[in-house]
């Protein structure tokens, strides 16, 4: 690893130049568990969709911690105090947020790890990297936990407006091309305060908060849950499910070291905190492991690996219906039938191209936290009370959407 105590400025294609600070920041940056983000995709299989959406987790990672560092400098001229060691880990704890990001973002989340959420992981990380550098992670891992005594230092961090949505809305609508994703930054967090602790924004930004919210119902349902994507990223998971199948029936596959010990296990948060090599051997996944399998995969013997790995690789994506309404079995259960007799396989093996599921977003969940508006009256009211454009029942609804995916053919 680098030691690197001079700042540094690099050029962001949303942001500019930004600086990043010498010392633990860079050195963290030059970190080989941050670099590895370089090769995790921030947007999953996207680019099926939308070809520029290429790009990873390090992109954000950088963007985050500038929007943070402008936020930082706003709420310290509003007359808060945030000290230097408050704000050097506020940047750490925006910084790895992420990290503990598997293949592909979101799209393996649980297919490589049973009930080991990025979040767990990312914690995992940074406790590991405190160690690594003499407790110096301390203040940011009680940020990231929500355990500091300032709280509104963790609602930049995780909250239904951090900073962390406020980039990652941005750049992927430049990245994608959706402009409908392309919200104000600079004017939201200039409109950032705090009151009582919390985070809230001026009565004059209301508009950009209603922007932002209806930016991410939009870009969620074109970009994040767009129907090719849900097929591609389901198609995927198929894929391990399939590959780990065969290893623990002892088929002679091809894997990468990195991703074998994963295929061969089903490890689970308490074996990660139990033995720190897992995290080792997490650390050496990233996107290339799973292209490289999945090139292997194609021509392998197996029917049902050979034929989804090939399909991913020449974007022969499955077809996908989306509805309302639960699909119903019988529709699922002909298609399987067809399957069946066309490929001459069994129907656990059709259940690997035919399958439904659901997909679900709301736009705003006034039970986990609230966007509080400061009025200019004083009061401090919740944003969909203090919208005249939203009402709480639309903001608040979970919309369902049931999709079947099967073979065009």
């Amino acid at each position: 690893m680098i030691s690197c105590k001079k700042d540094k400025i690099i050029n962001d294609p949303i942001y500019g130049f930004i600086t990043l600070e010498g010392g633990i920041i860079t050195n963290l940056i030059n970190h080989p568990y941050f670099q590895r983000m370089r090769r995790i995709s921030q947007l999953g299989l996207s680019y099926l969709v939308y070809p520029g959406a290429s790009h990873s987790r390090f992109h954000h990672a950088l963007g985050c911690m500038h929007l943070v560092t402008k936020a930082i400098h706003q709420i310290r001229k509003k007359g808060h105090s945030i000290s230097e060691k408050e704000a050097e880990a506020l940047k750490i704890a925006i910084l790895l947020h992420d990290i503990g990001h598997g293949p592909f973002s979101h799209a393996l989340e649980d297919s490589i790890a049973i009930g080991l959420s990025h979040e767990d992981l990312s914690i995992l990380f940074m406790k590991e990297l405190n160690k690594e550098f003499n407790g110096k992670l301390s203040q940011a891992i009680e940020i990231f936990n929500n355990t500091h005594h300032k709280k509104f230092l963790h609602q930049l961090v995780s909250s239904q407006l951090d900073m962390d949505r406020l980039d990652y809305l941005k750049r992927d609508s430049f990245f994608s091309g959706v402009a409908e994703g392309n919200i104000g930054t600079e004017r939201i967090i200039n409109m950032l305060d705090v009151i009582n602790d919390e985070l809230v924004v001026e009565e004059k930004g209301i508009y950009s908060i209603e922007k932002f919210l209806i930016a991410r119902r939009l870009m969620y349902w074109q970009v994040y849950l767009h129907k090719t994507v849900v097929s591609a990223e389901n198609m995927l998971i198929k894929i391990l499910k399939r590959a780990k199948s065969l290893i623990t029936n002892d088929v002679n596959i091809f894997t990468t070291p990195s991703l074998k010990i994963f295929l061969r296990n089903n490890f689970t948060k308490e074996d990660f905190e139990k033995d720190p090599k897992l995290l080792a051997n997490f650390s050496e996944l990233d996107d290339f492991d799973i292209y490289t399998c999945l090139k292997y995969w194609k021509d392998c013997d197996d029917f049902v690996l050979s034929s989804l790995s090939r399909r991913i690789i020449n974007r022969e994506i499955l077809k996908i219906k989306i509805v309302k309404e639960p699909i119903q079995e019988q529709e699922k259960d002909y298609l399987i039938d067809l399957f069946c007799k066309k490929h001459n396989c069994s129907k656990e093996e059709a259940g690997f191209f035919v399958f439904s599921y659901r997909v679900s977003n709301n736009t705003y969940n006034i039970e986990k936290s609230n966007i509080n508006i400061l009025m200019k009256n004083g009061d401090v009211i919740d944003i969909a009370t203090a919208s005249d454009q939203f009402n709480i029942e639309f903001l608040n609804k979970t919309v369902n959407k049931y999709f079947l995916c099967y073979p065009q053919d």
